[in-house]
C-alpha cells in the first residue's frame, strides 16, 4: 500500500488550511476530492454499520419465522414451507446482482442504498399492514394451537408482493452498503488499509447483532401469534436505519460508478475474436494501455490500472496494437476503435472475473449448509421438548446461538489467532482469505455431522407412529448452531474480503454480490436437493426422509448426504484455489510476482 505523503495535501482557502485528501480516487457528496479529516473512516463506517444492524434486524424479523407463518398462517405443509422459504430467501440474493449492476454503472453506491431501502420500507409495511387488517382472521390464530383460516387469492397475492418487495429492497441493498462501507476508508493508505480488513468482521457483525434482537425478541412475539406487532417493529428499524444512512450523506466518500461493465466485457471479447490470428508479442510490457493523462483521468474515477497477468492468453489478443485499431480524422489517427483495440487494464478486468468464478462455484454448497438454520433446523427444533426451566424456547430463537459463535470468533479470531498465526507466518495479513473459507467449509461438516447425530438419537426416542414431540431437549440443537457460526466467520467474512479485494475497481459492488449470489443459489440448491430426495425416498409407503410428520422421516439421513456433498465441494474448492492467481494492481503488485492467494 502506498503511504500518506505530501503529494496529497493542498493549500485552499484565505486562511491557508491545509487539507489531506484520499489517494483512492473517492470524492465528496459534491463531487470534490474528499479530505480525509472530513469525510470518511471510522465515524461514517460506524454509522453505516449501525444502519446495517438495523435493516438486518427488520429483515430477519420476516424471514428467521417465515417457514413459520406459511405453516401456521398460510398453512402450508413443511416440505413446501421449507421450498418457499429457500426460493425466497434465494430471490433477495439474486436481487443483489441488480443492485450491484446499477451501482458500479450508473447509480453510485449512495444512490443505490437509499432507493432499494425506500423499496424496502414500503414492502415491510405492505406486510404489516396486509397481516394485521386480513392475514391473522380468526383474531388470535398464528400461534401453536390455533391455525388461521383460508385466504383468498387476492389475500394472498398482497402477501407475497409484500414479501417480495422485501426480498428487493434488502437485495439490493445488501451488497452495496457492505462495499460502501469499505469505500470509507482509503485503501492506499497503511493506516486505513488495516481499518478496511477490520471493518468486514465488524460489518458481519453487526449483522448478526442485528438478527440477535429478532432472533429472540420479535421471534418470542411471533411465535406466540403476535406476528403484526413483530411486523410492525422490522417496520419501524428499518425506518430508522434509512433516517440515519440518509443523515450522514456529508460525511461520505464516494467512488464514482464507471459505466456498464457488460460492455467493456464484450468489447474485449469481440476484439479479441477479430485478431485470433495476430501474431503475438513476445511480453506482456507491449500490450496497449492508456496514456498517462488517461490513466490519471481514470484514477481520479476511482479506478488504478491493471498489470497484466498469465493466463487467459486468448483474451490478450484484444490489446494487441494493429494500425486498423485507430480511427482516422482529416488524415490523422484521433483515437483507437473500442471494439477493436482495448487497453490491458480492461482485459484483465475480464481475467479477474473469469478467475473469481470457480471459486465462487464452491461456495453454492456451504450455502446449502447454512440455509438450513432457516429451515429443517428450525423444523428439527420444533419436534424436541422446548420448554427449558419452565420457560419455552421458540425453535427459531435458537439461532441465537449462531449469533453467539459469530460474536465469540470474529473476536476469537481478530484478537489472538489472527496475530498469533501473523507472527508464526511473518506475514501481517495471518491466514489467506481462501485459507480461511477452506477451514470454513471443514467446519461446515463438523456442524452437519452433528444436526445428524442429534437428529438420529431424538428418532430412537420417539414413536414414528406418534405426532407427540420429542422428550429430547432442544438445547441439543446448541453444537449445530454454534459449529456453523463458527463457519460463517471463517467463510463468509473470509469471502467479503476476498471479492471485495480481487474484484476490480469498477466491479467493487458486484465482487460483494458473488457472496450474496452464492448464498442466493444455496437456497435454490437446497429447494431442489429437498424436492428431489422427497421423489426418491418417498415411493411406495415410504414417508421419505422429511415428511410432515418428521417421526416417520430420516431427516438425519438428509444431514449426512449435506455433509458428503460438503466434503467433496472441499477437495473441489482446494484444487481451485491452488489454481488461482490474485489481481495484480499498478504500485501494489508490481514487486511482487508471487501472486499465489492461497
Amino acid at each position: 500500500m502506498a503511504k500518506t505523503d505530501k503529494s496529497n495535501m493542498e493549500t485552499r482557502g484565505s486562511k491557508d488550511e491545509e487539507y489531506e485528501y484520499t489517494l483512492d480516487g473517492s470524492v465528496d457528496f459534491r463531487g470534490r476530492p474528499a479530505v480525509k479529516d472530513k469525510t470518511g473512516g471510522w465515524v461514517a463506517g460506524s454509522l453505516l454499520l449501525v444502519n446495517q444492524g438495523l435493516a438486518t434486524l427488520a429483515f430477519f424479523g420476516v424471514g428467521v419465522n417465515l417457514v413459520l407463518f406459511l405453516t401456521r398462517v398460510l398453512q402450508q405443509n413443511n416440505a413446501e414451507a421449507a421450498n418457499n422459504v429457500s426460493k425466497w430467501t434465494g430471490t433477495v440474493y439474486i436481487f443483489s446482482l441488480v443492485g450491484a449492476f446499477l451501482s458500479d454503472s450508473y447509480w453510485g453506491r449512495y444512490k443505490t442504498c437509499a432507493i432499494f431501502q425506500v423499496i424496502f420500507v414500503i414492502g415491510l409495511a405492505l406486510l404489516s399492514l396486509s397481516t394485521h387488517l386480513f392475514l391473522l382472521k380468526p383474531s388470535g390464530c398464528g400461534d401453536e394451537d390455533l391455525n388461521c383460516g383460508p385466504h383468498s387469492s387476492l389475500q394472498l397475492a398482497i402477501f407475497y408482493l409484500s414479501v417480495y418487495l422485501v426480498a428487493l429492497g434488502n437485495g439490493g441493498y445488501q451488497p452495496n452498503i457492505a462495499t460502501f462501507g469499505a469505500d470509507q476508508f482509503d485503501e492506499e493508505d497503511y493506516v486505513e488499509s488495516h481499518s478496511k480488513i477490520s471493518f468486514f468482521s465488524y460489518f458481519y457483525l453487526a449483522l448478526n447483532l442485528g438478527s440477535l434482537f429478532s432472533n429472540t425478541f420479535l421471534d418470542y412475539f411471533e411465535d406466540k401469534g403476535m406476528w403484526a406487532l413483530g411486523f410492525w417493529a422490522s417496520t419501524g428499524s428499518a425506518m430508522l436505519a434509512l433516517v440515519l444512512f440518509l443523515c450522514g450523506t456529508t460525511s461520505y466518500r464516494h467512488l464514482k460508478p464507471n459505466g456498464n461493465p457488460l460492455t467493456r466485457v464484450c468489447q474485449v471479447i469481440i476484439a479479441a475474436s477479430r485478431k485470433w490470428r495476430i501474431r503475438m508479442p513476445l511480453s506482456g510490457k507491449d500490450l496497449y494501455e492508456v496514456k498517462v493523462k488517461e490513466a490519471a483521468d481514470s484514477h481520479a474515477n476511482g479506478s488504478r490500472k491493471l498489470l497484466h497477468t498469465e493466463g487467459f492468453k486468448f483474451l490478450d489478443r484484444a490489446a494487441v496494437v494493429d494500425p486498423d485499431d485507430f480511427i482516422t480524422k482529416n488524415n490523422q489517427l484521433s483515437s483507437c476503435n473500442p471494439w477493436r483495440l482495448c487497453p490491458i487494464t480492461q482485459v484483465e478486468e475480464l481475467k479477474c472475473v473469469l478467475r473469481l468464478l470457480p471459486i465462487w462455484m464452491t461456495t453454492i454448497i456451504y450455502s446449502v449448509v447454512f440455509t438450513q438454520m432457516a429451515s429443517l433446523f428450525v423444523e428439527q427444533g420444533a419436534v424436541m421438548n422446548n420448554n427449558v426451566g419452565g420457560f419455552h424456547i421458540p425453535p427459531a430463537s435458537m439461532s441465537a446461538f449462531d449469533i453467539a459463535s459469530v460474536a465469540l470468533f470474529i473476536f476469537f479470531y481478530r484478537r489472538l489467532l489472527a496475530p498469533l498465526i501473523s507472527r508464526w507466518k511473518k506475514d501481517r495479513k495471518g491466514l489467506t482469505e481462501l485459507q480461511r473459507m477452506g477451514v470454513g467449509l471443514v467446519i461446515a461438516i463438523m456442524a452437519m455431522i452433528s444436526a445428524g447425530a442429534v437428529e438420529a438419537y431424538r428418532l430412537k426416542n420417539v414413536c414414528s407412529d406418534c405426532t407427540d414431540d420429542s422428550s429430547l431437549s432442544i438445547l441439543w440443537q446448541i453444537p449445530q448452531y454454534m459449529l456453523i457460526g463458527a463457519s460463517e466467520v471463517f467463510m463468509y467474512v473470509g469471502q467479503l474480503e476476498f471479492f471485495n479485494d480481487q474484484a476490480p475497481d469498477g466491479l467493487k459492488s458486484f465482487g460483494s454480490a458473488l457472496c450474496m449470489t452464492s448464498i442466493s443459489l444455496g437456497n435454490y440448491v437446497s429447494s431442489l436437493l429437498v424436492t428431489v430426495v422427497m421423489e426418491i425416498t418417498s415411493k411406495g409407503n415410504c414417508p421419505g426422509w422429511i415428511p410432515v410428520n418428521l417421526n416417520r422421516g430420516h431427516m438425519d439421513r438428509f444431514y449426512f448426504l449435506l455433509a458428503s456433498l460438503t466434503a467433496a465441494d472441499l477437495l473441489v474448492f482446494v484444487a481451485c484455489a491452488r489454481w488461482y492467481k490474485s489481481i495484480k494492481l499498478e504500485g501494489r503488485y508490481e514487486d511482487n510476482e508471487d501472486t499465489s492467494n492461497v
